[in-house]
């Protein structure tokens, strides 16, 4: 999907001396994911134009400097744009790396969910947040674990009817709700060597396991939810009744919820059909092979700084920095000569912004009921000339106005067509040039009417001073 290797390899050839670096090499070229199902019209094409650069530094503390930068000049971009835009912690993934940031333009229609804690300024992808994990809580005095007939409860809800009418909820003070009870889900992961292997994941009852947080916790290895033909080879496993033990017992790596610590007692299922243990508490009836942010994100969580809660948004993903380390520069042994002769082994970033969806972000976000409203820095022309008049001297006068726009160095598009003003004006609407000038029935008094598309204001100016007027506001 993108040339880390490459690019990799192309330094290997052309530096020797650390005299050549630092160094950031770059492309803006067309990628083709061809998508199966594309989806969100111009948001994910089936091909699009992306800068992707690459920074190649003697040192860590090179290479966070080059990161900086590039962090520094995409915020530019964005602010010039007048982009809506969050930058969030996330994963690296396949990627590598040890930091990695995304550039979010809020969207209601953006693929990508991200959380927000307005308190602190946290932002954090979903994949990347880090679950607060509760204190411990001592283990002594708490009841043993017991085993229940619960006939019909393979749901997390048919689970809580049965506890609370048997009573369950007495013993605690208070109902029994979905929070406690351990859900197990069993996916199958293949891993890049090509070995299969079956997995455990504990996460309490009231939250569902996030595919998107699950995979990226299990990179680089594949994900898939257990099947029939699975279960059927692994008769101890008993859907709806799985439980913590009968997957130590058969040597089945189990990770669960940061919210399971020691001490944490649970409602789950007792491997065997039809029946449920109460008061399974961690780190005495089980012991986890260690933790893994699988659950849901919800509003209200609190965030991992401490400092407040999490409010969930969506974007658009935009551009994304990766510090990716020795990970491409160890595999290909990418090494340039030392000041003391020694070989120096590179550190190496990789940086992208997605070119053309700029162009689908720009439209999602500054359009308004009459149209598009592009941005003067990268609207396809920076003034709108509309003849809206039929009088020769009106269209002989346009004419002579975008002339001397054309050579001042602006962008102009004339309407010379016959269509009638209202035809000219609605066009003018939908294509949204930041600036328009109407040359009509004023221009007999000498007047022109100058419209800001982004400001949304309209005023009549002299004749004689409208190019300096789109001048002004072309160039503020």
């Amino acid at each position: 999907p993108t040339h880390e290797q490459l690019f990799a390899l192309t330094v290997t050839g052309e530096y020797n001396s650390n005299k050549d670096l630092p160094d950031t090499l770059y492309q803006i070229h067309t990628k083709t994911p061809d998508e199966e199902r594309p989806r969100a019209g111009i948001l994910r094409g089936r091909e699009f134009v992306m800068k992707d650069s690459y920074s190649f530094d003697l040192d860590e503390a090179g290479l966070a400097a080059s990161y900086q930068a590039h962090r520094d000049a995409y915020r530019r971009i964005f602010e010039r744009l007048g982009v809506d835009y969050v930058i969030v912690a996330a994963t690296s993934g396949a990627m590598g790396g040890s930091a990695s940031e995304e550039f979010l333009a809020a969207s209601e229609v953006g693929e990508d969910t991200y959380v927000v804690c307005r308190e602190s300024g946290y932002a954090a992808n979903v994949e990347a947040v880090v679950t607060p994990a509760p204190p411990e809580i001592p283990i002594a005095g708490q009841p043993a674990a017991e085993v229940h007939d619960t006939p019909g409860t393979p749901t997390i809800a048919t689970l809580v009817d049965w506890a609370n009418s048997a009573g369950i909820g007495e013993r605690l003070g208070r109902p029994v709700t979905a929070a406690d009870t351990l859900k197990n889900v069993m996916v199958k992961l293949r891993h890049p060597d090509g070995k299969t292997e079956i997995l455990g994941v504990g996460v309490p009852g009231d939250r569902e396991v996030d595919a998107k947080r699950l995979g990226a916790a299990l990179e680089p290895a594949e994900v898939e939810l257990l099947g029939e033909a699975d279960f059927a080879a692994n008769p101890f496993l008993v859907k709806g009744y799985i439980g913590p033990k009968a997957l130590r017992a058969n040597g089945i790596r189990y990770l669960v919820d940061p919210r399971v610590v020691s001490g944490t007692s649970w409602i789950t299922g007792a491997d065997a059909p039809g029946k449920h243990v109460v008061g399974l508490v961690a780190g005495r009836d089980f012991t986890p092979d260690g933790t893994i942010e699988a659950a849901e994100v919800r509003d209200g969580d609190p965030s991992p700084d401490g400092q407040g809660v999490l409010r969930a948004a969506r974007g658009i993903e935009i551009g994304h920095i990766f510090q990716l380390g020795y990970k491409y520069t160890d595999a290909f042994e990418v090494d340039v000569l030392g000041e003391n002769g020694k070989p120096v082994r590179l550190v190496m970033g990789s940086y992208g912004i997605g070119v053309s969806r700029m162009v689908a972000v720009l439209a999602e976000q500054l359009h308004d009921e009459k149209g598009l409203r592009w941005p003067r820095e990268v609207a396809p022309f920076q003034v709108h000339v509309v003849i809206a008049n039929k009088d020769e001297g009106a269209r002989a006068g346009a004419e002579q106005v975008a002339a001397e726009l054309d050579a001042a160095g602006l962008e102009v598009l004339l309407d010379d067509r016959t269509a009638s003003p209202g035809v000219k004006f609605k066009d003018a609407e939908l294509l949204g040039m930041p600036l328009v000038l109407v040359v009509g029935r004023g221009w007999a008094d000498g007047k022109i009417e100058l419209r800001d598309r982004l400001a949304g204001t309209s005023a009549e100016v002299p004749a004689a001073d409208a190019v300096p007027a789109v001048l002004a506001l072309a160039r503020a």
